[in-house]
Formats: structure tokens, sequence, C-alpha cells
């Protein structure tokens, strides 16, 4: 990405200072300088010339006599072999007694007996960009009033400028951008930054009367804004513009490309335009490509699309777009075109990826759409600065906007703990600090206790974690300013807070009787539907043999197994548990989205049993507001299977395995069944694990059955004997589910064991029917159940 001073200074106009010491703070910054290079000075000796006339060689094929003037005049002749000039063509010319910039005199010379009285220049010959094919045409770059023979840094208004040449890696997509770097080097230089107003007249039409723009896949496209520029002229762009593309690293084309071209290169957002003429209705529609279907992109090419393809389609839905990489054809500007829809777009940099390495098409705009574009205001500025351009060159655009949105990057504020910045940077600085280095590159930081509440800009797509944030606090702190320390390293043989509690967890279901099991995380094919699972495992490309070849998404599979081996050899009722990984497809990622699952299998047992292993979980793992959802799950008894959910969000599944799929396995009776994501359990939050000390006065128990309707569930009964219980309540335990005679339909009678102990006296009888009483108005008042005599 190159820079030049001149241009970082339309945004902080007082930057100032060496040149090199300037390189130094970008490359403190992370942006390394690879090249640094004063321009605008161009070679003395090399002035505007205009051709007079062009003649074939006597004696040589690969050369052209062409007659100059260089503003005295009178034709001189030189020998030239570039082919691309017309008569009347002003074109740069090195005159004799020129030292070129690669020490190369230009002197009188004979070629095949005619005599060369100076050189025609290409661009890269005198520095002006990398183009060695043919000579440079200037016709559309000189300025007004550009006099023949004059220096050509004075004909074309040329400047004295400093550029820089720098390395932007991967996670800097702001930096890909003169506004971006502008932003970074005024806060590292303590200048104030801000963006110009780009303002200019709209026509009276209304852009939503003229375009639609449907987005039909929001996970490709987060945001799509668009207008319609009206009175269209495809010329050539002013000197200034190109001249600045040309110290990019950019060669000018037209005016609308050099304008899209310039927009991207100063505020970091492609951009893309559609004869609007060629677009049926002016409707874009934003999609998925179908597998097979085809494009004829602008460099010709006709490519063909898989389904992971984003595209843009017209009213028909035939594509005319690739999203985030080129253009079509069929909607290509053109000298004829008048009436121009203008894009300005964010698209899922992976799936731009994707696109761009399968079809091997990668460009100054997909980059940056690969490292992440901008979702935020810079939308609007960059289409306010496009169409601030297009005005000068006698352009209307027309009033408003249309601005559809999908789905973009969340932005939800998150905590940063000075304590873990300087732990992770070796540094001491206060909170006030640190907010104030990432405030002086537009990140948001409000204090939050002793912590910061930090707010992370959509131009910063690669930033999302409080590691993340260290390295700009890092950058803007200056690596320099670190003191170089040791690390100490941690002592070796500790557990993390997820070993133990997993170690718990383990403990706690030995002690309730259950054996661990491993089996293997590999399936055969059709496992997954014999437990009455999806089909979607992951498919290993190279498995040993074929029946271990699915990745597994469930736990369930290799449980089931193991029960049926143990009851073929007459070990009926077992007790298993597992703690490993299952393997999710993850479409939209290379690898399976692999997690620590927890399962529980309790042969001969029903649905409680399971429960009240979760409970002993709960218990042991002060798991906060955990509550039994009826619902069904793949695998599972669809009317004794509830999920599970801890402070607010699903973590698994309790109830039985479905009898069918017992079938399928060989499997003798009911199975409870408890399965866990373990990651997210022990992933907290947590609550205060409470000891009590245990009571040496007499409980005492009391059974209570109710009728209850089929469509209150056992678990929130359960919840509100325990709230109405209170402190005198011990425990709650389900002992008899009973439907049939005596009982209307759509109920049935649940009956529960309720243990009252106090923990320094002896319940008296007043007491005990007390807290029965509050038990019975709970469940009668709550729920409509009837108490049974």
């Amino acid at each position: 990405m190159k820079v030049t001073l001149s241009w970082l200074r339309e945004f902080a106009p007082d930057i100032d200072g060496d040149p090199v010491d300037l390189g130094e703070t970008l490359s403190a910054l992370g942006l390394a300088v690879e090249e640094m290079e004063l321009t605008g000075t161009v070679t003395d000796g090399v002035v505007l010339a205009k051709v007079l006339d062009l003649r074939p060689h006597p004696d040589a094929d690969k050369i052209q006599l062409v007659d100059v003037d260089t503003g005295d005049g009178e034709a001189l002749q030189v020998c030239c072999g570039a082919f691309n000039m017309s008569v009347g063509d002003l074109i740069p010319f090195a005159t004799i007694g020129t030292v070129m910039p690669n020490g190369m005199e230009i002197a009188q010379r004979e070629m095949r007996g005619e005599m060369s009285n100076g050189m025609c220049c290409s661009g890269a010959e005198i520095g002006f960009g990398d183009d060695h094919d043919g000579i440079l045409v200037l016709n559309d770059r000189v300025v007004e009033g550009a006099a023949l023979g004059a220096p050509l840094a004075e004909a074309l208004g040329i400047v004295p400028d400093v550029s820089w040449d720098l390395e932007v890696n991967a996670n800097r997509p702001d930096a890909m951008s003169v506004a971006g770097v502008a932003r970074d080097l005024a806060a590292a230089l303590g200048v104030p930054f801000t963006f110009p107003d780009y303002e200019a007249p709209r026509g009276a039409e209304n852009a939503a009367d003229l375009i639609s723009v449907d987005i039909l896949d929001p996970s490709l496209c987060g945001r799509f804004i668009a207008t319609v520029l009206r009175d269209v002229r495809v010329g050539s762009s002013p000197a200034w513009m190109q001249n600045r593309l040309t110290a990019l690293g950019m060669r000018p084309i037209n005016s609308i490309v050099d304008i899209s071209n310039y927009v991207m290169l100063e505020l970091g957002q492609p951009n893309h335009t559609y004869d609007l003429g060629l677009v049926p209705g002016g409707a874009l529609r934003v999609r998925r490509a179908f597998d097979g279907e085809t494009i004829t992109t602008l460099d010709g090419v006709e490519r063909t699309l898989v389904a992971a393809d984003g595209v843009i389609a017209d009213r028909d839905d035939r594509a005319i777009g690739l999203a985030g990489v080129m253009g079509g054809a069929d909607t290509e500007i053109s000298d004829s075109t008048t009436d121009v829809l203008l894009e300005m777009a964010w698209w899922d940099p992976p799936s731009v990826s994707r696109t761009v390495k399968r079809l091997n098409l990668p460009s100054e705009a997909s980059t940056r759409f690969r490292r992440g574009a901008d979702w935020g205001e810079n939308m609007v500025r960059s289409l306010a600065r496009f169409v601030q351009l297009a005005a000068e060159q006698g352009v209307v655009a027309v009033s408003g906007q249309v601005d559809e949105r999908g789905i973009v990057p969340d932005r939800t504020p998150i905590r940063v703990r000075p304590t873990k910045i300087n732990g992770l940077l070796g540094t001491a600085l206060t909170p006030d600090a640190i907010g104030a280095h990432l405030t002086s590159i537009g990140f948001g930081a409000e204090p939050d206790g002793e912590d910061l509440s930090v707010t992370i800009p959509t131009w910063r797509w690669d930033t999302e974690t409080e590691t993340d944030v260290a390295e700009e606090v890092a950058r803007m702190y200056g690596y320099e300013n670190i003191i170089r320390t040791v690390p100490r390293g941690s002592a070796a043989g500790g557990l993390s807070d997820y070993q133990r509690s997993r170690r718990l967890v383990r403990e706690v279901l030995i002690g309730a009787g259950c054996d661990e099991t491993l089996p293997m995380p590999f399936l055969a094919p059709g496992d997954l539907r014999s437990a009455g699972l999806a089909e979607d495992g992951v498919t290993l490309a190279n498995p040993l043999v074929a029946e271990e070849s699915i990745l597994r998404t469930s736990l369930l599979p290799g449980q089931l197994k193991a029960i049926a081996y143990n009851q073929s050899h007459r070990n009926e009722d077992v007790r298993f548990f597992e703690i490993d990984h299952v393997f999710l497809p993850a479409p939209e990622e290379l690898l399976p989205d692999e997690r620590e699952h927890l399962a529980v299998a309790l042969a001969g047992e029903e649905a409680p049993a399971a429960v009240a292993v979760l409970r002993l979980l709960e218990e042991a793992l002060a798991l906060p507001n955990l509550r039994l959802r009826p619902t069904a799950a793949p695998g599972l008894h669809p009317t004794r299977t509830a999920e599970v959910i801890v402070a607010g969000r699903s973590r698994g599944h309790v109830g039985e395995v479905d009898p069918t799929v017992l079938e399928n396995h060989g499997v003798r009776g009911r199975v409870a069944w408890l399965e866990l994501d373990l990651g997210e359990v022990l992933g907290g939050p947590h609550g205060n694990r409470k000891y009590t000390p245990v009571s040496k006065y007499p409980s005492s128990d009391v059974d209570l059955a109710f009728e209850v309707p089929d469509s209150v569930s056992a678990a929130e009964v359960d919840g509100a004997l325990r709230k109405a219980g209170g402190s005198l309540l011990r425990e709650v335990e389900l002992f008899d589910v009973y439907r049939g005679d005596g009982l209307p339909d759509g109920v049935r009678s649940l009956a529960y064991r309720l243990r009252f102990q106090a923990p320094d006296h002896t319940l008296t009888d007043d007491e005990i029917a007390a807290a029965r009483q509050a038990c019975i108005d709970a469940a009668t008042t709550r729920y409509e159940a009837t108490l049974r005599g």
C-alpha cells in the first residue's frame, strides 16, 4: 500500500516532520516502510513534446522514426521502438544530455543509418509507475496552458512530495487506505484527524424510484448502498487525479474507473459501477450462486460458479457480478454509457476469500473485502466522495440512496481489564492512558468500574477480543517504549479452572455409581440414522476402515453400543458416563465445530434417574438457575425429554432414549439419558457453592400426589415445590407417574416425596404442616394441579 504525504495531510493537515522520521513512526505503528521515495522531482531534461510525424525506419522493422516538437517549432527526429503513439500526441521527451534515473545519459545516436536526437519515454523510465509497455501518452494529463518544451513536472502540475510503500498485514484492513494510515499517524503524532466535508448538489429524482436492492442471503452481504448518476460522459479524468493514482501505483483508465479507484485508495471502500441501461428495471438481487451457473466477468472470461460463491443478479435472476470480486461484462461501463448505477457494499470476508482462491482472481478490491472493509459510516462517506468527484466532471447524482442491510459483525462493547492488558504487554498503564490510546484511533472506551468498556469501530473487522485490543494499545504506546523483560514461567503441574471442574464432574459421576467409557469417535455410515440423529456427520477423506469413516455428532451411538455389548454378556443394568469430543458440521468453516460433551447413560432406568444425576451436578458445580423445558430431541423419547437450561441458555438434554432407537441397537428395557455441552457448562456462569453443616436433627418425609394436566411438565411442578418449601425443604423426589383409570383424559398423577429438615432444631408438627401447605398451594395455584386424596 502506497501513501503520499500530501494526501495524508488532507486528513491531518498538521502532519509534519522529516520524511525519514515519519517513516520510522509508520514502521513503529506496524506499517513497515519498505521503500521511501521523493516524488514530483522529474528528471531534469525531460520535457513536454508533441508528435509531429510518424514514419517507418527504412532499414528496421521494429523501429519507427518520430518527429517531435519540443517547443521551438522545429521537427526533431527520434528513433523509437514503441508504436502506440499517434500524430498530435503529447509525450515526455528526454533531451540530449539528460541523465535518466537508471544512470543512462541521453546522447545523439545513429541507429541503422538514421539519427536519434533524444528519447521518447515510457512511464517506468521516468518513475511514473511500472508501465514499460509503450510511450506514456499525456494528452489528458497536462495542465491547462502548458507549453511545449516545459519541464515535465511543470506541464503536469506535479509538486514535490514524499511517497512511502507500506507493508500492510492481513490483520490491518483499516490501513488499506490513505485515510486509515493518516488516522494512525495523526494519533501517533498527537495531531487532529478529521474527514473533509464531501458535499455535492443532487438532482431532483429520488434513487428509490429508479433502483431497488434485494438481499436474499443476509450472511453474504451485510450492507448494500446504491444510487444513480446521470449525464455521465466517459472520458479522461483530471490531471491531478491521474497523478495521484499513478503515485500510488495505479494506471489511469477513464473518468469513471479512475474515480472508483481513487475512492477505494483514499477511503478504503471498494465500489462498483453498472451501466444502468443494461440493468433491467434497475433491480439488483444479492444471493448465492447456483451450482454450475456461469458468468462472463469484466476480463472477458466465462467462469463457472459453485453454491458458495456470491453473486449480484438482475431482475431476471441473471448473474451480472461476482460479489466482492469482479463485475460482469454484461453491465460494463462503455463510451456510450450515460446513466450509472453506483454500488457500495460490504461482503462477508470468508465468502469473498473462497471465491478468489477458487477462481484465482485476486484484485485490489477483493483484497480489501477479504480483510474486512468498513460497514459503517464510511460507506455513506465513500458514496458522497464518489458523487462529489463525479460532479466536478459534470455528472449529476440523483437524491438519496438505497440502503439495505444484512448481517454484520456484532459490535457489542467488550470488557477490557487494564490488569490483563498490562500483564500481556509488560506495562503499567492506567485505565485512562489505555482509554486515551484507544480513542485516538477511533475506538470507544468508557470506564466500567476498574475496567473499560471498549467499543470496536466498524472499520476493524479483525479486532474481536481483549487480546486484539491489547495489540492496539501496544502499537499506540509504542513497542519501543516497552521495557524488555524475561517472562516468568508458570508453575508446572497446575490445573486450570476448567480442568478442575472436569475432574469434579468425574468424581460426582463415579460417586453416583457410574463407570466411565471411552468409545471411538468414529462411526460407520448409517450409525447416526440408527440413533435417530441427522446424517450430517463429517466424512473422513482417508479413514482407516470404511466402518470408521464418520465423525460422531453426539455421544449417543457409542453409549448405546456399549450398553448393547454389556447386555449381550448378561450385564444388564449398567450405568455409564463419557466425557469426550463431538464434531458438529460447520458449513462456513474449513474445520468441524469440535466440542467437549458429557453423556450419562443409565440402562434399566427412567428419565427421573437422569434428572437426579443432573441435580447432583447442579449442586456440585453451583449451576445458576437450572431449569428443564419439555422438548423433542433427535434420538430421544418424544414425551420424556427436556431441554437443560442453565442461566437462560440451552446446554443439553435429559430424558430417555427413544424406544425405536433402543430397538435398532438391540438394547432391552429403558435407558435414561443425559447429554450436556460440557465446554459451555464449565465455561460459566457459575453461582457460589454453599456449604452447610449436616443437621443432627431428624427429618420428616411428606408424600404429595397431584393430578396435573399433560401440558405441565414434572420439572415445572418440581420447581414450584422447591421454591415454596424454602430453607426447610432438603429434597424433592418424583417417585411415581400414573395415567389410567380414575383420571380424566389429558391428566396424569405425579407423586412427590418431600423431605423437610431444620439445621438447628427438630421440626414441630405445625412447621411441617405449614411447609406442606405452602407446597400444595404453590402447585395448585400456579399450575391448576389438584391434590389427590
